[in-house]
């Protein structure tokens, strides 16, 4: 059975991204948002909303149960402070539960007590993503 695990992440995230596309709407604001604080300047990639959506995708389904605060520390990043030494800061919640909530509306996540886990449905389907990326010979495996 072919897993996530099995095919490169960047392709599996633009072959769910597209996919996603279809799926789910940017919301207004998140033209003029930065993703985190240590960011300087919004996203310049017109799709980088549902790139972000298939990337929180495979992370939920990678580490299991996960809440908003292990994600931001996962998407955050080292904040440039001048001639001060950098600082490490967290990603954007915001940007992160309006994906969630995005996620859990097309059935794809589900939230528990302990967080946010894929449902059986979301399995599925990136279970299938991986495969369609897997047969098309986009997607290497990682130990290649």
């Amino acid at each position: 059975m072919i897993g996530v695990t099995h095919v490169s992440a960047a392709t599996l995230n633009a072959e769910v991204a597209a996919d996603l596309k279809k799926r789910i709407q940017m919301p207004e604001w998140a033209h003029f948002v930065k993703t985190g604080l240590s960011r300087q300047k919004a996203p310049t990639q017109e799709d980088w909303w549902w790139m972000r959506a298939a990337s929180l995708l495979r992370r939920i389904c990678i580490d299991g149960p996960v809440g908003v605060n292990r994600l931001r520390t996962f998407y955050g990043g080292r904040k440039d402070r001048g001639s001060r030494p950098e600082k490490t800061c967290q990603g954007s919640g915001k940007i992160l539960r309006t994906i969630l909530k995005q996620l859990e509306t097309q059935k794809l996540v589900k939230p528990t007590p302990k967080g946010r886990v894929l449902t059986p449905e979301g399995q599925s389907y990136l279970d299938k993503m991986a495969k369609r990326v897997k047969t098309s010979g986009t997607g290497k495996s990682p130990e290649a």
